[in-house]
């Protein structure tokens, strides 16, 4: 079994910091591309940040410039640094891991619960 858990939500003013976290934990063999997510309401769930196992990043537009995605592979770990943080960053944000297990032949996406994030003006 496989276990993705988001932390560090919070709530900040507009302008403030918030660093998430994600952790992967679980019957593991390897853990390839790790990813957040992020849903408003009333919105589609939309990609935030990638990275690879070899270190390679994406990022969306709206949040380059602000948002670092790093990763900790000894820890299956990734973190999410938001610096200048806007109103309408307000969202659920999900990890996901695309992780190998002992008893699959490929990856499966797995996805963690979210962690809110609420950005006041």
């Amino acid at each position: 079994q496989v276990h993705v858990v988001e932390s560090g939500g919070g709530s900040v003013q507009a302008g403030g910091s918030l660093t998430l976290s994600c952790i992967v934990s679980g019957s593991i063999t390897r853990v390839a591309s790790m990813g957040w997510y992020r849903q408003a309401p009333g919105m589609q769930r939309e990609e935030v940040a990638g990275i690879t196992s070899g270190g390679s990043t994406n990022y969306a537009d709206s949040v380059k410039g602000r948002f670092t995605i790093s990763r900790d592979n000894a820890k299956n770990t990734i973190y999410l640094q938001m610096n200048n943080l806007r109103p309408e960053d307000t969202a659920v944000y999900y990890c996901n891991a695309d992780v190998l297990t002992p008893d699959m032949l490929y990856e499966y996406l797995h996805w963690g619960q979210g962690t809110q994030v609420t950005v006041s003006s």
